[in-house]
């Protein structure tokens, strides 16, 4: 791919840095890296390998031909259980061998953060580790072998065995030689903590037993790419509990770090009060933080136990409370000696917990201010006794620039993770960057800790070598890079040879960086930056790559389906960041940019899911817009458009609307004109569709807002929530505003870009409800994807204290009743398996759906874990994007319905939902107000 939008995808990672690629290919074959290889060689230009693109210093940009592994080069090639080994391909997400290796009672130990979705290649080549390092070690400690092609196009396995003669034992023979002669320098210059992974392994040349594997791993792809890794496996720990440490003073928690790891534990996990602050903001950790929080702490430490038995594990509570204690804190304790153990015994909470922590940087770099968390002297590590002096050290240079650290990461081996907030896109900041990582840096130094304790060199710190190792070191370093790639085209100005760390020409955000102003459909005004705030709404995006996970949660499924880059919320994010810097010609209104988001589904679960809040749904607003006062709407877009509009007058001709779904000829002649598929079923109209004058009570208790699909599709659904609520002991009014046309939120029209229209109804059912809210009167809805546009898409609409309010009084159907105990329902002998619509997901709605029906006598619940069903009102419809929607709804859902009992009860909100499972299985869903209705008792 050469074209400007897939580059510009790839022309970052999760660092500050920019490098716009030569071009990139997504091999399918080693055969095919090989081609790729030979060809850059004859060009004489650089080739960059690359897995989830989640480095935070530079690794993984570069003016070069980008090697994409994670869509194709993703295998388990073998698991030998008695071994304890496992043979990989590099594009493998930790993730997915993680999950193989489960059944087998077997894990691999090394765990970043970003374990979704980064690789096993780009682990080895940054030589990663993760909170449980300090029982297990780092990557190198658990590499056995890599095979690899060399830049000339050598094949070798890179292991501890004696080679065979020819250019691999060559090779074998001059590292040897320069381990032996440097091995007296290395023992003066490498620091002597475990977190040390700058530079190259040259360590791993001296003494007798030489495992080649280990040069390579930590060489950032600059010495060779790897085919295939041979991995340690390890024995799942079993149940685990964690102490939560709470302290008064950030410093006390350093201070004690060095006495808690006599414990013994697998993990000791630091998160300050920034990080709790910040994330108490955020929906998908705020209640997690709530369970496990006391009072307001400076810093915590998570001390996790795995000990084989919940006796031995409560036997190490006891022992942590104890010297706790022992170092003078206690919750009755005030001042300096306040804090305590809260202990954490419930899995769940343990997962949820570890999930918030994995998601540091993300909960970091969640502020919306110009300013952010920046990364480059934030994985230094020290001895633990040097800990509590280190990063006072830090945080008083910190204050010297005015700048505050945020904390948080591995304090059980004195790795722990700061970013100063500065603003990249002013060169003071770009300054104070520098003077910063200088004084840090010297302060490693005196410590005799390491630079790079966890995220590698890149960039950001491959510069400093010589600072921290000397100029022999360094000499050797270049050395080795030389001997590997005399020609310098793996990777190059990684480890050696590097850029400045403050060369703003390699910066994202570089000296001509610039975003024009322009006119938005919608209200941006949260977020900084040009046009009114999109700007600084784009670039939340950090590009960590959590929208890259394949599994758990919804975010992002069109990426799980496809595994192309240009399909992740991080891929559109990048796209729009270039359409609107002008880097990307055509801007949003070209044919890049809708091609970019042609398989973004608004599921809006990265309005949840992502930790820095990237709201793609709503950026795709923009784009259809600016696209459609470009080039107008297609006759397929205005069906879907103006539904509301015509569907009266439709409803009236059902038996000829449905003519179209039982013949052959006229599915197929239609495809064109009307944009279905003709191998989809369209919705059946109903002869006898809703009518408002259905529920009209005096003076009610709550107004019901019929949407127009289940009105004119399946009013049966209307009509029996209309049922339900009375039997609740409540007066239900459909809401309407006396013109004779049917309210309407307006979500077709925002799925083709008609914003203004959509503002229009928007203000209509605004102005209608606002007299019965201003009562008090709560406004209920049963299609998740209209009735939750009140509280999300109308803010952006028609901002001010209407919409608040208005949004402040909405409730799906199950949310509004499960607050309600005056429900009498009887048993229904049946299952009931439910499945979640991915806007009640986004807005935390299906929980209320769950408890609700857990009060049916009797009943077992079931929750389908899945992502969105793929289906999303028109993309599944559509002939160009029918194939990816079944192939999301295959990941999950289908399966999970196949193995569901025959006679099991199949629950889904969702309009689209449930003609997805009508079309893909022989199972039929419901509106959970249907099975209530048949649920109640007299």
């Amino acid at each position: 791919m050469t074209d400007p939008a897939s580059r510009g995808r790839y022309a970052t990672d999760a660092s500050i840095y920019q490098m716009i690629p030569e071009a990139v290919v997504v091999p399918r074959s080693v055969e095919d890296v090989e081609a790729a290889m030979d060809i850059a060689r004859e060009e004489e230009t650089p080739v960059l390998p690359r897995g989830g693109g989640t480095s935070q210093c530079g690794q993984t940009v570069n003016r070069a031909v980008v090697l994409d592994n994670t869509r194709h080069l993703n295998r388990i090639l073998d698991i030998d259980t008695e071994k304890l080994t496992a043979r990989v391909e590099p594009g493998l997400v930790l993730d997915e061998l993680n999950r193989a290796l489960k059944p087998h009672g077997l894990w691999f130990p090394v765990d970043p953060s970003t374990a979704s979705r980064c690789t096993l290649g780009g682990m080895a080549a940054n030589n990663s580790s993760g909170g449980k390092s300090l029982r297990y070690g780092i990557m190198r400690d658990n590499v056995r072998a890599i095979s690899a092609i060399l830049p000339d196009g050598t094949k070798a396995r890179f292991n501890g065995a004696n080679p065979e003669p020819g250019v691999y034992a060559d090779l074998v023979n001059d590292m040897r030689a320069l381990g032996r002669r440097e091995a007296d320098e290395i023992d003066a210059r490498f620091p002597k903590v475990q977190r040390r992974v700058g530079g190259y392994n040259i360590d791993a040349l001296t003494g007798y037993e030489v495992n080649m594997a280990h040069l390579l791993v930590g060489s950032e792809g600059t010495l060779a790419y790897f085919t295939e890794l041979e991995l340690s496996l390890a024995h799942l720990p079993g149940e685990k509990v964690t102490g939560v440490c709470h302290f008064p003073t950030f410093y006390a928690a350093m201070d004690a770090a060095q006495h808690l790891v006599t414990l013994n534990p697998q993990a000791v996990e630091l998160i300050d009060d920034t990080m709790i602050a910040l994330g108490r903001d955020i929906p998908l950790f705020r209640k997690t933080i709530e369970a496990f929080v006391e009072g307001d702490p400076a810093a915590l430490l998570l001390v996790e136990f795995a000990e084989g038995s919940a006796e031995g594990n409560a036997a190490k509570l006891a022992e942590l409370s104890q010297m706790m204690g022992d170092l003078g804190f206690a919750f009755t304790g005030t001042g300096k000696t306040w804090g305590g153990v809260v202990p954490v015994t419930d899995n769940g909470l343990q997962g949820a917990i570890a999930e918030y922590r994995k998601s540091g940087l993300n909960v970091m770099m969640s502020m919306k201010d110009a300013g952010k968390p920046i990364s480059f002297v934030e994985d230094c590590a020290v001895a633990l006794p040097d800990l509590a002096e280190y990063t006072q050290g830090v945080t008083d240079v910190f204050t010297k620039y005015g700048s505050k650290g945020t904390w948080y990461a591995h304090a059980s081996v004195g790795c722990l993770h700061v970013r100063p907030i500065l603003n990249m896109r002013q060169d003071k900041d770009v300054k104070t960057m520098r003077a910063m990582a200088d004084e840090i840096f010297d302060l490693v130094k005196h410590y005799k800790g390491s630079h790079s304790g966890e995220h590698g060199d890149g960039i950001v710190r491959s510069e400093f070598h010589e600072k921290m190792f000397g100029p022999r070191i360094v000499s050797a370093f270049e050395e080795v890079k030389a001997r590997f790639d005399p020609k310098g085209l793996m990777n190059p100005g990684k480890i050696v040879h590097a850029p400045a760390m403050d060369d703003r020409r390699v910066f994202r955000y570089g000296p001509n960086y610039e975003v024009p102003e322009f006119e938005t459909a919608l209200d941006w005004s949260a977020w900084p930056g040009a046009a009114g705030g999109f700007q600084g709404a784009v670039e939340m995006c950090n590009n960590n790559g959590a929208c890259r996970k394949l599994k758990g949660g919804v975010m992002c499924p069109s990426f799980r389906a496809t595994r192309n880059e240009r399909d992740a919320t991080r891929g559109r994010a990048n796209t729009l960041r270039f359409a609107i810097s002008g880097q990307m010609p055509g801007g949003l209104t070209s044919d890049a940019m809708a091609d970019t988001m042609k398989y973004c589904v608004s599921c809006k679960a990265c309005r949840r899911e992502c930790p820095t809040g990237v709201d793609m749904a709503r950026m795709k607003i923009e784009v259809l817009a600016a696209r459609r006062k470009k080039t107008g709407l297609t006759l397929a877009e205005k069906l879907v458009g103006y539904l509301p509009r015509y569907a009266p007058k439709a409803a009236k001709f059902a038996w000829l609307m449905n003519l179209r779904n039982k013949i052959g000829p006229v599915r197929r002649m239609a495809e064109g004109l009307t944009g279905v598929s003709h191998r989809r079923d369209l919705p059946v109209w109903s002869s006898n569709p809703f009518r408002d004058d259905e529920a009209q009570d005096a003076d009610p208790d709550v107004l019901l807002f019929a949407d127009v699909f289940n009105r004119y599709f399946e009013p049966e659904n209307l009509r029996s929530a209309v049922r339900v609520l009375r039997a609740a002991g409540l007066r239900v009014a459909v809401a309407r505003d006396g013109s004779g046309t049917a309210l309407d939120c307006g979500r077709t029209l925002l799925a083709v870009g008609c914003v203004e229209e959509a503002r229009a109804e928007a203000q209509r059912v605004i102005d209608a409800t606002k007299d019965a809210i201003a009562k008090g009167i709560p406004v209920v809805g049963l299609e998740p994807s209209s009735i939750l546009t009140f509280r999300d898409e109308f803010l952006a609409l028609c901002p001010g204290p209407d919409a608040e309010a208005l949004a402040g009084a909405t409730h799906t159907f199950e949310e509004f009743l499960a607050k309600r105990s005056d429900l009498r329902m009887k048993p229904l002998g049946r299952p009931i398996y439910v499945h979640g619509h991915c806007h009640q997901k986004a807005h935390d709605a299906v929980t209320p759906m769950l408890d609700l029906l857990k009060r049916i006598p009797e009943a077992e619940v079931h929750m389908i874990e899945s992502s969105c069903c793929g289906m999303a009102g028109a993309f599944g419809y559509a002939p160009d994007t029918i194939d990816v929607s079944l192939k999301m709804a295959n990941l999950d859902l289908f399966p999970a319905l196949e193995a569901a009992p025959t006679n099991a009860f199949i629950v889904a909100d969702g309009t689209s939902c449930r003609h997805q499972i009508a079309d893909g299985t022989p199972r039929r869903a419901m509106h959970v107000a249907r099975l209530l209705d048949q649920a109640l008792d007299g």
